[in-house]
């Protein structure tokens, strides 16, 4: 049965953008809320990740102001939205990210994997375990670690660092992910100790 981190992880923040202000929310989006607490529990994450050598991609999504590649995507539920320039289509302003420092994956569609460079990225990272948190869970997340399970990679979401389109559609994703990936599931706390052992491990 696969340890909890397997070789070398990563810690992917998918889509966690914006301002945390209601004025700088485009609003094209429906969310279950509690985003800024999120926030909360993940800047101590991406603080332990980089304590103890574990590199972080950020994933934003970022569309052309003329709309030519949101393709079918706005044939759902989701209107407009994470547009260039916008204060919202930005990493969040809360999180700290350095830039031209840490690693910065944008997309055009809800994989992480699907048209960027993200899997360049992690073979030159020789990644094997990634570690996912951000939004939404049914959506950019649940797409995101698909394609990390059927790119065979060791994929974990950290369920109280994720937040779906509603509660609803939040559970049921999590429940599908642990379901393509037995113990895929954890928490923040469980992740901050995990990648502080991994710096005893390599001391």
């Amino acid at each position: 049965m696969p340890q909890f981190i397997e070789g070398n992880p990563v810690l992917v923040v998918v889509d966690i953008m914006g301002t945390g202000r209601d004025e700088d929310d485009d609003g094209g989006i429906p969310t279950m809320g509690g985003g800024e607490e999120r926030v909360d529990r993940v800047i101590p994450m991406i603080e332990a990740a980089k304590a103890n050598g574990v590199p972080v991609v950020y994933i934003i999504e970022v569309h052309r102001p003329d709309h030519v590649d949101f393709g079918r995507e706005l044939d759902g539920s989701e209107t407009v939205h994470c547009v260039e320039g916008h204060p919202g289509t930005r990493i969040h302003t809360r999180l700290p990210y350095r830039h031209g420092v840490d690693y910065l994956i944008p997309k055009r569609r809800y994989s992480a994997f699907f048209g960027t460079d993200l899997e360049i990225l992690l073979k030159g990272l020789k990644a094997q375990t990634l570690i996912l948190c951000g939004g939404l869970t049914d959506v950019c997340v649940h797409y995101t670690f698909a394609d990390a399970h059927q790119h065979d990679y060791f994929a974990r979401v950290v369920e109280d660092c994720v937040g779906g389109s509603s509660v609803a559609a939040h559970e049921a994703s999590l429940n599908a992910m642990e379901y393509l990936q037995r113990d895929a599931r954890c928490t923040s706390d469980q992740v901050i100790a995990a990648f502080q052992a991994v710096k005893r491990k390599a001391a």
